[in-house]
């Protein structure tokens, strides 16, 4: 069977991997875009919080607020325990407020894909503390205090790392032996201590309200994010821009895959259907050819033998021209077209004949 043009697709469609890629670039750029908008959103909200001085006309300010509250303000300032603190495991004369031990087991996992060893860490022991603690000016002389609320809430909570040591796993032949069969082969064990230690400077971006003379901050409501961070105001709105352009470029990265796709998909799809018309358009025009052709030699249509040379109309047909696949004439029309010789139903150039026999 000779195909027709070998280089279209038969029916046009896409195929299953253009589909896929289609659809998985589409749902990752919208998921990606989603994460932009909201960190987009964030930054405008952090730019438009209010800045609030830790002195003595703090509780002036909001006195006269509605509600007695500031619903999204920054504070900086200096941490300093309410009562009792929290002492280091490791490090001697260090203090805090926050302490966070963590436990990772790290060892190297076998892929049978790409036939390499990886290595991955798993959590497998976290603990936090926290005592009551407040932010204080930088001043010493200024008496003024804030209360932190529920610090764990915070979206960013900055803690220093004060210790970290990693405890190889003891390896052994029959263990050695027992991982190349798992497919599993431990490392050890990564331990870590954070802190937020005592004198720590702590920019805190949250609802400032004032509480029976108390005042506090806590997270704040409508869906904004509570920040507690070592960074300065100007450097942590420069940290959120620059996820904010992480994600943005990833946003493109992915809408340029998809559009491109959509693009190449519609593309072939006009290809397809302008091909067919115009193959339809060229077998219009060859018919209404013969029929003229008939006419001038007082031949009846239903005189012709379908397998008829369709120049001639009365030798069988006997060749088969590529690429264009056609069989549509005999052997001594094709010798006789004119060079370059072209199929007499489409005009495609011929590049080679092959002949054909009727056993």
């Amino acid at each position: 069977m000779i195909k027709q043009d070998h280089r279209m697709d038969t029916s046009g469609k896409p195929s299953t991997a253009q589909f896929l890629l289609l659809a998985t670039s589409s749902a990752l750029t919208a998921v990606f875009y989603s994460v932009y908008w909201r960190r987009t959103t964030t930054v405008a909200r952090l730019k438009g919080a209010k800045k609030v001085s830790i002195d003595q006309d703090m509780k002036n300010i909001l006195t006269e607020a509605p509600g007695k509250c500031v619903p999204y303000a920054v504070i900086e300032g200096v941490v300093r325990s309410v009562k009792e603190t929290l002492n280091s495991q490791f490090v001697d004369n260090c203090k805090g407020v926050i302490e966070r031990l963590t436990l990772k087991e790290k060892k190297m996992v076998w892929n049978r894909t790409t036939h390499l060893w990886n290595e991955s860490e798993k959590v497998i022991h976290q603990r936090t503390s926290t005592v009551p603690f407040d932010l204080v000016s930088h001043d010493e002389a200024v008496a003024a205090t804030i209360r932190v609320i529920r610090p764990l809430d915070s979206s960013e909570l900055d803690l220093e790392t004060t210790y970290e040591n990693f405890h190889p796993t003891a390896q052994s032949l029959t263990n050695v032996i027992g991982h190349f069969i798992s497919g599993e082969r431990p490392k050890g064990i990564h331990e870590m201590e954070e802190m937020l230690r005592l004198g720590e400077s702590v920019t805190g971006v949250g609802e400032l309200v004032l509480d029976n003379n108390l005042v506090k901050l806590q997270p704040p409501k409508q869906g904004l994010r509570y920040f507690l961070s070592r960074l300065d105001y100007d450097s942590l709105v420069e940290k959120q821009q620059s996820t904010v352009r992480f994600w943005r470029i990833l946003t493109m990265m992915f809408g340029v895959v998809a559009s491109t796709t959509l693009f190449f998909i519609l593309w072939k799809q006009w290809a397809y259907h302008t091909q067919r018309r115009k193959k339809k358009n060229v077998l219009e025009e060859f018919k209404e050819q013969q029929r003229k052709r008939m006419r001038e030699l007082n031949v009846e249509e239903a005189s012709v033998s379908p397998s008829a040379c369709t120049v001639c109309l009365s030798q069988e047909r006997s060749c088969a021209f590529l690429e264009c696949g056609h069989v549509c004439a005999c052997d001594r029309c094709y010798q006789a077209l004119p060079k370059p010789k072209k199929c007499p139903i489409c005009r495609a150039t011929i590049e080679r004949v092959v002949p054909l026999y009727n056993s």
